[in-house]
């Protein structure tokens, strides 16, 4: 089971979130066919998004991760709730490069590190807030990082990591965000600081057996700190007929008296999970009929 563990120190200065991922992502990674490369992009985009849906306050929130660069892969999305669902897309999921020269996947050059990322945080209002910062390294954990001390000045240790065996598949995945209180004594930064610098990178040390509890003790080492119960997190798509059929609704009524000239079953596809709604003619004509009975 994928699970997040998150941790406060005492003094409520320190708050840690540790997840495993493994299985979700290599969910992720079948239902989109992914390349190595591809994967380990969605799947720390898919990591981190669903540890800030766990930082959501209200059950009903949702928050959204979207990474727009110049690299070969386009864009790659995520969104994900306060309920530990989380699913998300990557626009060329079939494009792959060499490694880099020390052997890791090339997530960098895959998405470009020039672009945009923007967190989008839904609070049920009738607008969602949406918060942009550029890329600075293409890695997505240090662009995130940077995103949280520029747009929300909140200063904060960010990773995230995907292992591929040579089969192509995903055997340990996870990340970490932690954060403390811009006005904390030196003295905590520094060995929060120390700490974090001793980790290796989270798949790594998922696939030598470490568990998000073991993780968030080497964080918190030296501080008191409370430890919480396991949430889980899982791939989840919120896909529906109704949801398929509002996306053909929103190409018009001219748009759609065209395609029912063709005779032809529509399909809508999920971008999501893939999976497909078909719409047959008597569908078509019926939505057809509800859009002019509204105008």
């Amino acid at each position: 089971m994928d699970y997040l563990i998150r941790g406060i120190s005492k003094d409520k200065k320190i708050i840690a979130y540790v997840a495993k991922t493994t299985e979700l992502v290599e969910q992720a990674r079948i239902i989109h066919n992914a390349s190595p490369t591809a994967i380990a992009v969605l799947g720390r985009t898919l990591t981190l998004t669903a540890i800030m849906g766990k930082m959501l306050k209200k059950k009903d929130e949702r928050i959204s991760l979207q990474i727009v660069g110049n690299g070969p892969l386009g864009n790659v999305f995520a969104d994900a709730d306060a309920n530990g669902n989380v699913r998300g897309y990557i626009k060329r999921p079939y494009i792959d490069l060499p490694p880099t020269p020390e052997g890791k996947l090339d997530v960098a050059s895959a998405i470009g590190k020039e672009g945009v990322l923007s967190v989008i945080r839904d609070f049920g209002l009738k607008k969602p807030y949406q918060g942009m910062t550029p890329l600075v390294s293409g890695g997505i954990a240090k662009d995130l990082a940077y995103y949280f001390a520029s747009s929300e000045q909140q200063p904060s240790a960010v990773a995230a990591g995907v292992y591929v065996n040579k089969e192509g598949k995903v055997i340990a995945a996870g990340g970490y965000i932690v954060q403390i209180l811009p006005d904390s004594e030196e003295d905590i930064v520094s060995k929060l600081e120390e700490n974090i610098n001793r980790l290796k990178p989270p798949s790594q040390m998922i696939l030598n057996g470490l568990n998000p509890e073991d993780i968030i003790n080497k964080i918190f080492e030296g501080f008191d700190f409370d430890m919480f119960n396991r949430e889980e997190l899982k791939y989840s798509c919120r896909c529906s007929r109704e949801r398929a059929e509002n996306t053909l609704i929103a190409l018009g009524l001219k748009e759609l008296e065209e395609l029912q000239k063709r005779n032809e079953d529509i399909e809508v596809k999920c971008e999501f999970c893939g999976k497909k709604y078909i719409f047959q003619k008597h569908d078509i004509e019926k939505i057809i009929l509800e859009l002019k009975n509204k105008t």
